[in-house]
């Protein structure tokens, strides 16, 4: 009769739930994070979830091996440079970095990042001072941050370099990392398609995550055409025998930095592709409580089976004598454990955690302080996936919806100018050329540039968007750094350039030819006389 009532009175209690994302935390906190602690679950798979796990940003978690282009991807999508970047065709980054929103510019080592409260690190403490002293955060004002958070990772070593001792768990920091990652981006380098035994590690410590994962071909511009389908192939090749799955893995291809283009008679396949990859990191925002749903979904999911396996081993377990030679016996059996529970409580084989790493895991164990199943703590997860989950689905659309405009990641990379042909950025990087000069130094080279507008065949005073682009290309720069010319060139926004906007365009182009930074704003003395007024 009491029981009765503790059940029924259970079942009354519903939490009110005013978004997704606080149902998902309520479920964990009263469902999941019970049957974790009776079970020991964070010794063998991931440590409890804090409540900065479910309001963080998106995250994406960049992989790949050393010189593969990683941090230039970051700063690509940013377009712009963040506290304690380093760039080299070496291993120059050697720490994971999470770069992130900051209203200052500064670089927080990780001893106290993972004693913040209101970040999602908390956990990463347990991998030791040899880990957090190679761990920072990079915080930075930039509008791209204000939606997602960036990880850059340490470029995975090859040959004799993949020897060397980290001094930390490598593969299970990226594991954690994985687990809490919206996208999970593989960059592989055209001319480096080997996989080295490390990178193949890091690889299988992604499996569980093929959802998250795309694979990036970068520097595609290195090569010609005919190297690009081969290295295309190669590429597949090896991928199929690490990821082994059936499924053909989607790889973007394309070179995303801001320097020319060595072969780019692929710049369409290049734009294109960027566009795919764009929209795909676009919609993370959006669907950001889709993917945590999902994710404690697969999470309960583990806690049950792990529950069964825990209870399992303990109940054969002998009471008196013989305690050791048994749990090495079970130890060794334990694939019989596992088909016992999948029989007994119709489990899928699939939904069971790796065999080899159980095995490990269990060694360091005492079997006698497991404890026995608990009905009702598993009752509590079945109700909470059959209806809770339900209820939180039913409310998934009407946030989407409500999300459409407003979460969306706006800024660097993906800012793109309507009136522009090649749909590129805003302009960022350093005030190139700021001083209080008059002079209007492109009139220097207004000759030059004169003699190339009129061959262009201008009407009335102006050549058309589609004639500047095709003559723009020439250059080589890719679409996102012409994108930015443009917009600081076509100063009346009307979608075409008269002669001053072109010579300003051709002079923009050459500054940036010479591997230097373009202006955030055009100063004084890059600013064409007649527009001058227009721009004040």
């Amino acid at each position: 009769m009491l029981r009765w009532l503790r059940e029924d009175s259970s079942a009354r209690k519903q939490p009110d739930i005013r978004n997704v994302i606080e149902g998902l935390q309520e479920f964990y906190k009263d469902c999941i994070l019970p049957l974790e602690e009776h079970y020991k679950f964070s010794d063998f798979h991931s440590p409890p979830l804090d409540p900065a796990d479910f309001s963080a940003n998106p995250m994406i978690l960049l992989v790949g091996q050393y010189s593969t282009g990683k941090t230039t991807f970051i700063r690509y999508l940013l377009e712009q440079d963040f506290p304690g970047i380093r760039v080299g065709p070496e291993p120059t980054t050697d720490r994971f970095i999470a770069v992130m929103y900051g209203e200052k510019e500064q670089v927080i080592p990780g001893n106290a990042l993972v004693v913040d409260p209101d970040r999602q690190f908390r956990k990463l403490s347990r991998f030791g001072n040899a880990f957090l002293n190679r761990f920072q955060c990079s915080q930075t004002q930039n509008d791209v941050l204000n939606s997602i958070t960036i990880v850059d990772t340490p470029g995975i070593l090859s040959g004799e370099k993949q020897r060397l001792d980290r001094g930390y768990d490598f593969v299970g920091v990226l594991e954690w990392f994985a687990e809490r990652a919206d996208r999970i981006i593989l960059l592989f380098d055209a001319h480096k398609l080997d996989i080295s035994d490390e990178f193949r590690r890091s690889i299988e410590a992604l499996k569980g995550h093929d959802d998250k994962i795309r694979i990036v071909l970068n520097k595609s511009d290195m090569v010609d055409h005919q190297q690009l389908m081969r290295v295309y192939g190669a590429l597949m090749w090896s991928l199929g025998k690490v990821l082994q799955t059936p499924e053909v893995t989607r790889v973007y291809i394309g070179s995303f930095w801001d320097k020319p283009l060595q072969h780019d008679h692929n710049r369409k396949l290049f734009e294109d592709e960027a566009k795919d990859l764009f929209k795909d990191l676009q919609c993370l925002p959006r669907n950001a409580a889709l993917r945590k749903l999902n994710d404690l979904i697969k999470r309960a999911r583990l806690a049950k089976v792990h529950a069964y396996i825990i209870s399992t081993l303990q109940k054969n377990m002998p009471s008196m004598f013989g305690k050791d030679s048994k749990k090495n016996q079970l130890i060794q059996n334990l694939h019989e454990t596992y088909r016992e529970v999948e029989k007994e409580h119709g489990i899928s084989p699939g939904d069971f955690p790796p065999l080899g790493k159980m095995r490990e895991l269990l060694k360091e164990h005492d079997f006698t302080k497991f404890h026995q199943l608990r009905p009702r703590l598993i009752s509590k997860v079945d109700n909470m996936l059959a209806n809770g989950m339900t209820k939180l689905m039913q409310m998934i659309p009407q946030e989407e919806e409500m999300m459409k405009t407003e979460h969306v990641i706006r800024g660097g990379a993906f800012h793109h100018t309507d009136n522009s042909p090649f749909a590129g950025g805003e302009g960022e990087g350093a005030d190139y050329g700021k001083g209080e000069l008059t002079d209007w130094v492109v009139n220097e080279k207004m000759d030059k540039y004169e003699s190339e507008f009129m061959k262009l065949g201008p009407v009335d005073g102006k050549i058309s968007g589609a004639t500047a682009k095709k003559e723009m290309v020439k250059s080589k720069l890719p679409n996102t750094v012409l994108g930015r010319i443009w917009k600081l060139s076509d100063v009346d926004k009307d979608g075409k350039l008269d002669l001053e906007e072109w010579g300003l365009a051709r002079h923009l182009i050459e500054i940036k030819l010479e591997q230097n930074e373009l202006p955030m704003d055009l100063p004084p003395h890059l600013i064409p006389p007649s527009k001058r007024e227009f721009s004040e």
